[in-house]
């Protein structure tokens, strides 16, 4: 096979990207963990309220929407916010439906930095940083990217889901998977071998 050949068929190994997206499911498990703790409850609606002082005035409308809304269910909220933290590591470590998870963890971390991070405000003198949530977001669109790019996940659930059920690539795949290319890659090959035993000492 020539160098050229060789060049075509070559891709990147599976296991770092998968690696990425398992690490970045520990941190989530560790953080939706610590939700579930009695404190993360306890002060939930405090620290909604708390981020809403300080923000410029045009900003005002939003957080007393979202003071609002909360309030009289803040326990609720901050055990569906529990939840979901949960359900979004676990699909991180396993793999399982990364588009769907990818897009939904990327709303939620938006909302989560425009909420309880208060966008990471207010930007006075002495602010140091702008959110952790954010960096969430833009991680989670990496991943996105790489999944693009890097087709589907040998190291996941969705792996094997769609190998069984035909319209998973749909919730698992940013672009419809590539047939296999071990057959593509060896009928070209076929001629060349057989041209080799046929050539003459």
């Amino acid at each position: 096979m020539s160098q050229g050949q060789q060049a075509r068929t070559w891709s990147a190994p599976a296991w770092p990207k998968d690696t990425l997206r398992i690490a970045f499911g520990v941190i989530w498990l560790i953080d939706a963990t610590l939700k579930w703790l009695p404190g993360f409850r306890s002060s939930y609606m405090s620290v909604i309220m708390g981020e809403a002082h300080g923000q410029p005035g045009w900003l005002r409308p939003w957080f007393d929407f979202w003071i609002r809304f909360q309030h009289p269910d803040a326990m609720i909220l901050a055990y569906l916010a529990a939840v979901i933290e949960t359900l979004i590591a676990v699909a991180l470590v396993i793999g399982f439906a990364r588009k769907l998870t990818y897009l939904s963890a990327i709303a939620f971390s938006l909302l989560i930095w425009g909420t309880a991070e208060g966008f990471g405000g207010p930007y006075t003198s002495g602010a140091s940083d702008i959110g952790t949530a954010i960096i969430y977001a833009v991680v989670f669109a990496g991943l996105l990217m790489l999944s693009y790019y890097g087709g589907p996940a040998r190291y996941s659930a969705d792996y094997y889901l769609e190998k069984k059920i035909s319209w998973w690539w749909r919730i698992a795949e940013t672009r419809r998977p590539a047939p296999a290319q071990a057959a593509a890659s060896a009928a070209p090959a076929a001629p060349e071998a057989q041209a080799t035993l046929a050539r003459p000492a």
